[in-house]
């Protein structure tokens, strides 16, 4: 049987996310209205609503499952010994997860001031949680004496901006591979906060 012209029968809600990220990212969230997300899927408009309650919710939902896929993707990977180490493997993760979502990453930062207060504060929760991470090696590393960091909050925010910006840049096909940049992102960050290498 055919399908009908408007049907939600052939569409999911990732792909209603997607179709969203595409277009947050490309015009702002401000820009985009619910009708383009269903032309971009190729649905009228109202089945967008058998997968999420309005445009908010799309935009809140987008950032909440990349803030929780960081944090369980970061807790999985093999981030342990010595402070020292434990910074490179961050380091080298934060690098290796960010690089495919740039779309992503644009929308975590530009479009949180879009977002309702407790939709805030939810992401804002789940951000501090994944800092707290690389806080607790700087605060480790600093009372085992590997690094010299004068205020490891600071320092934990500036060092995810500086990895994190990796994505306005790099491009596959550049002078550099990946695992290169991350190998002279790694030197930058040892740098900075004074890490003693055995």
């Amino acid at each position: 049987m055919a399908r009908k012209q408007g049907s939600h029968a052939g569409i999911t809600g990732p792909k209603v996310q997607d179709a969203a990220l595409r277009l947050f990212a490309q015009h702002g969230y401000a820009a985009v209205s619910m009708r383009q997300i269903a032309a971009e899927v190729g649905v009228q408009a109202g089945a967008l609503y058998n997968y999420t309650a309005d445009k908010q919710s799309l935009l809140f939902d987008l950032l909440r499952d990349n803030m929780t896929d960081v944090i369980t993707a970061c807790d999985a990977a093999a981030i342990d010994g010595s402070p020292v180490r434990r910074l490179e493997a961050f380091t080298r993760f934060h690098i290796r997860f960010h690089l495919p979502r740039r779309d992503t990453v644009f929308l975590s930062y530009m479009e949180l001031r879009n977002l309702s207060a407790a939709n805030f504060d939810t992401i804002a929760a789940l951000r501090r949680a994944y800092e707290d991470r690389l806080e607790a090696i700087l605060r480790e590393g600093v009372a085992a004496g590997d690094f010299s960091v004068p205020d490891a909050r600071v320092a934990t925010l500036g060092l995810i901006a500086l990895l994190t910006g990796i994505t306005n840049w790099y491009r596959p096909e550049g002078r550099l591979t990946e695992p290169e940049v991350a190998e002279v992102y790694w030197t930058l960050v040892r740098q900075a906060v004074g890490a003693q290498m055995a």
